[in-house]
């Protein structure tokens, strides 16, 4: 299991390089993500293996996006779809 705070580092990290637009907690005050309202939900797992979260970004990157953080996870909304960035 990865620490969770390298984790977060890291992804914040990634988003920075490739000029992601981030949605944080410094930018809202309380969020919650409806995953059952989706058709179908894509979750990447992060075991000390960066390109899983290179691989989750680039998704974001793709579909001109922005990357929403809750807690300790992030998330790709697209359509009907949600993407899902998780520390095993």
């Amino acid at each position: 299991m990865a620490d969770k705070d390298f984790f977060i580092k890291r992804v914040k990290e990634i988003i920075t390089e490739m000029q992601i637009p981030l949605i944080d907690e410094q930018v809202y005050e309380d969020c919650s993500i409806r995953g059952k309202n989706a058709i179908a939900e894509v979750t990447f797992e992060f075991e000390e293996d960066e390109s899983v979260i290179r691989g989750f970004l680039g998704l974001a990157d793709y579909f001109n996006t922005v990357i929403i953080k809750d807690d300790y996870d992030f998330y790709i909304p697209h359509s009907s779809i949600l993407f899902r960035l998780k520390n095993a």
